[in-house]
């Protein structure tokens, strides 16, 4: 089997020759370099054109490179350029870059479109530059970007004072320190007259921007309010250009991603009445200018309206508007309606919608699906085609229904055959386990499915209760069993009912599983599975790997980023009942651990710090067990999905070389 080729023949696959690697790791680095996807699709005023970013990963630079397209075509020369926003008129795009003379400076620029004129720099910020809108009157560009606070004007760390923690939730994964670096929303004339101004200045952090129809100010979401970090509430404000600041709503639920209706006498957003429950399927919700009159018009499909781009919804007019929301495994547009009717599917098919634009009606999205990563999509009407082709085809996978051993519902799962698959064949399988754990498998680009099967292993998975993309019961199941609001049966429980259920139902309808070699993975909540599985069923498995995991509920809440937060999935306080969080940890049952071990972890991951994987390795080195430990230097929780190329490459190898030595690959 020619190990190197992980792309279907009708795409010629990328090699990168090195005597270093091992032929898994050849396959990771097929599989990322030059690997392109398309996203941020934004259509021009009139609807006649779309911008949009395509990302392309280079291994011999160990970056990731953005430009700014239009219409299919290159626009900028990157390497660091995103976020394309139109003029009102359609005659200039915004856009953020990396351009400045600072490493990690983010400047904001406009490029004439269809017109004569130069590229212009507006501004440059040390802290990047997030949530971008230009004014419905053309004078303004209001933007998001962290404030700094005064130490970190000092020549290094040895100079700087103190920090004074007050709050949770101070220091978060992928960013660090955040409560004196607080988010907040700058505007700046478009013609290049003003510096930016800080409309928010203060501890509060701000997320999103939608402009009122005058121009006069921006609608956010943030917590401004004493006792956010213990509450959870978040709510929707009037930020003027004047700096008057006005709350809408009232620190009752999570109301977030604002957008403000044409005619201007509406606000969409998205969230939930409850903020101390959580996981939850995420509604679509509308209000008047003023905050009144806040309903919910998505509750005829009960299904999470997040998508993996986390937008806002867009209006068509000032009675429909669009949003994404995920179904059994696929993501897909809808049209709700002010009045609350049922959400309409806009896109079809077993496919994952990460990012759209809509004006009247012609919609623009970023699709992709099992065997390719996104693509641009231009729908007018009945025509829908495809804009953009810069991505390669990989292999596909079977979508198979198991029930539950209760007889309650059914889960989905999917088996991807391994690459060269020979039907008079056994092949090992690798069993994945999802993180979240409300999130989902599914109609989607999957890096690791797709090394996996290319390394020789049958990939299944699947979509245990617990996680996203069903109904609010099936998100519930897992709740804790003291949860004052909606109790479920806790972690570690139909969820590792589910996933064997899988199991057992994928090696005795697919002959070509070998049921002697089975290894299992996942990460984050996946890695939490994994450690539990390996003391409750270590005998049905050869290997397992646990990636990024929480082993120990109870010193996640003391360690964590979001520390003090689970006691909205689990139920009770850990202070109170530490007893509960010891009773659903892995390292609880760590002693009956046989099976081998490999743990992976970064050392900046703050969401399950580092410490998590170093107990589950001091136990199970002090019990002398199989186990082998790897840590990945300057990464965080993001590592397998957003850490630097050379890492993720070095990542795949280990998998894959460990798991053959344990299971062994196919003839």
């Amino acid at each position: 089997m020619d190990y190197r080729r992980c792309v279907s023949d009708n795409a010629e696959p990328v090699h990168i020759q090195s005597d270093s690697i091992t032929p898994h790791g050849q396959i990771a680095r097929d599989l990322l370099h030059l690997r392109s996807s398309v996203s941020g699709p934004r259509l021009s005023p009139d609807g006649e054109r779309v911008a949009s970013v395509v990302s392309t990963v280079d291994l011999d630079e160990n970056t990731t490179r953005t430009k700014i397209w239009l219409d299919g075509s290159p626009i900028t020369a990157g390497p660091h350029d995103g976020q394309p926003t139109w003029s009102p008129d359609g005659r200039a795009l915004a856009f953020t870059s990396r351009r400045g003379e600072k490493e990690g400076d983010s400047t904001l620029h406009i490029l004439p479109i269809g017109a004569p004129g130069e590229l212009r720099t507006l501004c440059k910020m040390p802290d990047g530059v997030g949530d971008m809108s230009w004014s419905p009157d053309g004078r303004w560009i209001a933007f998001t970007s962290r404030t700094r606070d005064k130490r970190y004007d000092a020549k290094d760390v040895r100079w700087q004072a103190p920090r004074k923690v007050e709050r949770f939730f101070s220091r978060l994964n992928g960013e660090n320190w955040t409560f004196d670096r607080p988010m907040h929303i700058y505007v700046i004339a478009a013609d290049e007259t003003t510096t930016p101004r800080n409309l928010t200045p203060g501890e509060f952090q701000h997320h999103g921007i939608t402009w009122l129809s005058d121009s006069s100010g921006v609608i956010t979401s943030a917590q401004r309010h004493a006792n956010w970090d213990r509450d959870l509430a978040s709510d929707l404000y009037t930020v003027l250009l004047d700096g008057e600041i006005t709350p809408l709503t009232k620190q009752t639920g999570m109301y977030q991603r604002p957008s403000v209706s044409p005619d201007g006498t509406l606000i969409a957003f998205s969230g939930a009445d409850n903020s101390l429950l959580y996981p939850q399927n995420t509604r679509i919700g509308v209000m008047n200018i003023d905050g009144s009159e806040r309903r919910w018009i998505s509750e005829g499909l009960d299904r999470t309206f997040e998508g993996p781009s986390h937008q806002a919804a867009i209006w068509l007019d000032d009675q429909h508007l669009l949003a994404a929301a995920e179904d059994r495994g696929e993501t897909h547009i809808y049209q709700l309606h002010v009045d609350g009717r049922q959400p309409a599917a806009v896109t079809h098919g077993p496919i994952t919608v990460t990012g759209f634009d809509a004006l009247k009606n012609v919609v623009a999205s970023t699709r992709d699906a099992v065997d390719h990563a996104a693509e641009l999509w231009l729908t007018r009407g009945e025509d829908d085609q495809q804009v953009t082709h810069v991505t390669k085809r990989y292999l596909r996978w079977e979508k198979f229904a198991v029930p539950c051993n209760d007889g309650s519902d059914e889960i989905d799962a999917w088996i991807m055959r391994p690459d060269g698959f020979d039907p008079a064949q056994r092949y090992p399988v690798l069993l994945n386990v999802h993180g979240g754990p409300f999130t989902q498998y599914g109609e989607t680009f999957f890096d690791e499915a797709q090394f996996q099967a290319a390394a020789g292993f049958v990939v299944l998975m699947s979509n245990p209760r617990g996680g996203s993309g069903r109904h609010t019961g099936w998100a519930h199941a897992i709740l804790g069993p003291k949860h004052s609001v909606a109790s479920g049966t806790g972690w570690g429980s139909v969820d590792v009912d589910d996933v064997m259920a899988v199991l057992d139902s994928a090696l005795d309808r697919y002959g070509f599983c070998d049921p002697a070699r089975v290894g299992m993975l996942g990460g984050s909540y996946g890695g939490y599975m994994a450690t539990l599985l390996a003391s409750r069923h270590g005998d049905r498995f050869k290997a397992i790997c646990s990636e990024r995991s929480v082993n120990n509920l109870l010193t996640e809440e003391w360690s964590s980023d979001i520390g003090s937060a689970f006691r909205v999935e689990h139920g009770p306080d850990p202070v109170e009942d530490p007893d509960e969080y010891l009773r659903m940890s892995p390292i609880t049952f760590a002693h009956d651990i046989h099976v081998p071990m490999l743990i992976i972890h970064s050392e900046e991951d703050w969401r399950c710090p580092i410490s998590q994987a170093e107990e589950l390795w001091m136990t199970l080195r002090l019990l002398e067990r199989d186990v082998t430990f790897y840590r990945f230097p300057g990464e965080s929780h993001e590592l397998s999905r957003s850490g630097s190329p050379v890492h993720r490459c070095q990542r795949a190898e280990i998998i894959l070389d460990w798991f053959a030595g344990h299971l062994g690959t196919s003839p």
